[in-house]
């Protein structure tokens, strides 16, 4: 997020023994990536199958601009409502620079950081909180 605009990029790590000719979810606008400077930027990762299927970083935004949802709400709503569980996760950040990053699998590894330089990191349930420097 910088003046109230935002942008998403995923990348992919690819799927281990994948179907020859599949695309994931990543480079597809909506599915494993998006972004509206009205509401939020998402990337998602997991099964790229669940989130092709059910649209799902554009479902995280329509939550946010039709139910008012902040975006820690918008991304829990669609992996509790819309996702099967064990789907995968998404990290995400509105035009205000709120910032959520939830899963429904064991573990997901993420990171971010503040303007303040306050850094977040985790793979499990926990986050790890530290000042850069």
């Amino acid at each position: 997020m910088f003046n109230g605009f935002v942008a998403a990029g995923t990348s992919t790590g690819g799927m281990t023994n994948k179907m020859e000719g599949r695309i994931g979810d990543s480079p597809l606008i909506g599915a494993g990536t998006y972004a509206n400077n009205l509401t939020c930027a998402v990337s998602a990762t997991g099964k790229g199958e669940e989130f092709i299927r059910h649209v799902a970083a554009y479902d995280v935004a329509v939550r946010m601009d039709l139910c008012k949802m902040d975006v820690l709400s918008a991304v829990q709503a669609t992996l509790c409502h819309r996702l099967p569980p064990d789907s995968g996760g998404f990290i995400a950040v509105d035009r205000e620079g709120n910032s959520a990053m939830e899963f429904n699998t064991k573990g997901m590894y993420r990171a971010s950081v503040d303007s303040l330089g306050i850094a977040q990191v985790g793979v499990w349930l926990e986050l790890e909180a530290f000042t850069m420097e």
